[in-house]
């Protein structure tokens, strides 16, 4: 993987926040550059950023107005990510492995069957070939806690349904135009649904509320209906918790 040796652009966001543009396309170094100032921005806590929100390509940093600038940020910002990042930040993307249960089994995957035939894959190839692949967390956005999560092998790369569904059930397993995720609750999606997970990613109980964060690894671990069932039962009296593994 590349260092990012080109400095990012700055372009304005309103009034209260500025975007740290590292490039155009979605790339792991670039999302690695990301992840890496938005490490660095806590680290430094400068006066006046209330946030900050990793995308694709990009960092959106919000800030008041009445405690520093643009023009201030900007300075200070250009400061923390002088000189080649990307090498670091590659090290340091991934720095939680999440293994996800996910069900594969009919009534919970409602368009696996349609996947596999368009790919030219039976349902079992599909399953295998996507549960095969660590995922890489490069945004959470859309909904709270909806997470982005990329690279999809290529022979599962399709596009998006022609029609999106007004309601797709929390915790659907999804693929769409090269990257996988999972509705947190229940939305409208446009979305190939080819699994369920009974583990929660979004509880607005908990801090942070989402479970996954950029920079996190997933990998999607099948199971039976049965402990599907298990599960969702133990979620439901708040006796299940995924937990975390720590990467090198």
């Amino acid at each position: 993987m590349a260092a990012i040796t080109q400095g990012p652009r700055f372009l304005p966001s309103g009034d209260t926040a500025l975007v740290v543009e590292f490039g155009d396309r979605i790339d792991r170094g670039l999302s690695a550059a990301v992840i890496d100032l938005a490490e660095r921005l806590r680290v430094a806590d400068l006066g006046g950023v209330t946030e900050t929100v990793p995308t694709f390509r990009s960092l959106l940093v919000h800030y008041d107005p009445l405690a520093t600038s643009a023009e201030r940020l900007i300075e200070q910002i250009s400061g923390l990510i002088a000189g080649p990042i990307g090498d670091r930040a590659a090290a340091q993307a991934s720095t939680r492995l999440w293994r996800i249960p996910a069900c594969h089994e009919a009534g919970l995957a409602p368009d696996l069957a349609e996947v596999a035939a368009t790919t030219g894959l039976t349902p079992d190839e599909v399953i295998a070939l996507f549960g095969a692949d660590r995922y890489h967390v490069y945004m959470v956005g859309f909904v709270a806690g909806f997470p982005y999560l990329g690279d999809l092998p290529e022979a599962l790369r399709l596009p998006r349904r022609e029609t999106p569904r007004v309601q797709v059930p929390a915790g659907s397993v999804a693929i769409a135009a090269g990257m996988a995720a999972v509705y947190p609750y229940e939305s409208p999606g446009g979305w190939h649904l080819i699994g369920r997970t009974p583990a929660p990613l979004f509880d607005a109980r908990a801090e942070p509320p989402a479970l996954l964060r950029p920079g996190d690894a997933v990998l999607f671990e099948p199971i039976p209906k049965a402990e599907f069932e298990r599960i969702a039962r133990a979620v439901a009296k708040h006796d299940y918790a995924l937990m975390p593994e720590a990467l090198a």
